[in-house]
């Protein structure tokens, strides 16, 4: 994350803090673990505990709270990638669903070891906050792919029925795993790709007392900019209305030519990204073209003939 992104979170995380609150955070996969660490003693002056890396319940993976007179125990495990398990020589030497089957049995093992000190207090609310991909969940589209194939998936089946909650994140998707006890996903906070955009944002209260099943409050939010597909030609387009807040994705419907891009943000400011789509291919159809052994201008002019870029100003100044 940049500055400019840490920035921001901090701000929020001392916000919550500030209603006197304490506040849990674990590392995920877009973090840089040994930067959280590093501000981690800072952040607890504040009221805001970070795990950053993958620690035992006796070395601060565990944080016992008091919570109006109630103990909470919340078990935390960062998200954990599949090269700080499976070693090179597995690499070398098993198939790849022998890997992904390694990730999962070291992964239940993990988890096993940080709520067993936990699972069994009777007299507490024992929650679990980790970073990871359970087996079934539906990704919300903005997920990193390498990140969320089988190889990273462990079973819900590896969460004690014990436990009161299992809280989620990694899955941008809002959603409900079946598992031994309550497990959510609670989601991305904000739409973070266009795949996202029918996506109903929520944030999750967790009603729980020792001995008694949890109560889950989805509550949406209402807040944040929108990501809007709006599709049409270049004639079609000015008559298009949309939300003046939202960030927009343009699929043109024009032949491509210099310039075009331009046009298209003149009309809306907030267009990041702008495709031309045409009426007989999908978006990003391509067809596979030999290339060993032929001149790049040669490739190049095909290029721009399959894109209906009639403009010989581009195949000039290439071939300069």
């Amino acid at each position: 994350p940049s500055p400019e992104s840490e920035q921001i979170v901090y701000a929020a995380l001392l916000d919550l803090a500030a209603t006197g609150a304490t506040v849990a955070v674990t590392a995920g996969n877009h973090d840089n673990p040994r930067r959280l660490a590093a501000v981690a003693p800072l952040l607890e002056l504040g009221r805001v505990v970070v795990v950053a890396e993958p620690t035992s319940a006796q070395n601060g993976g565990v944080t016992p709270i008091d919570v109006a007179g109630t103990r909470l125990n919340i078990a935390m495990l960062p998200f954990v990638s599949q090269r700080g398990i499976v070693r090179v020589e597995q690499l070398m030497r098993d198939d790849p669903d022998q890997h992904a089957q390694a990730y999962a049995q070291r992964l239940n093992r993990v988890v096993e070891s940080l709520v067993a000190p936990i699972a069994e207090d009777d007299q507490a609310v024992n929650i679990l906050m980790t970073h990871l991909t359970v087996a079934g969940g539906l990704l919300g589209g903005g997920e990193r792919s390498v990140h969320t194939l089988g190889a990273y998936a462990i079973s819900a089946a590896a969460f004690p029925s014990s436990l009161h909650y299992v809280a989620l994140g990694h899955l941008h998707r809002a959603q409900e795993m079946p598992a031994p006890c309550p497990t959510w996903y609670s989601g991305s906070p904000l739409q973070l790709d266009f795949g996202e955009e029918n996506d109903a944002k929520q944030f999750l209260i967790i009603d729980a007392e020792p001995g008694a099943p949890v109560k889950v409050d989805p509550v949406r939010i209402e807040r944040g900019r929108r990501l809007v597909t709006v599709t049409g030609s270049l004639e079609d387009l000015p008559g298009i209305e949309v939300d003046p807040d939202a960030w927009l994705r343009v699929r043109v419907r024009e032949r491509a030519t210099p310039g075009i891009a331009d046009e298209v943000r003149a009309l809306f400011p907030n267009a990041v990204d702008v495709t031309l789509v045409r009426d007989d291919e999908e978006p990003g159809e391509q067809t596979r073209v030999e290339r060993i052994g032929r001149e790049p201008e040669e490739l190049f002019a095909e290029y721009l003939q399959q894109h209906d870029l009639e403009d010989r100003r581009l195949l000039d100044l290439f071939t300069e």
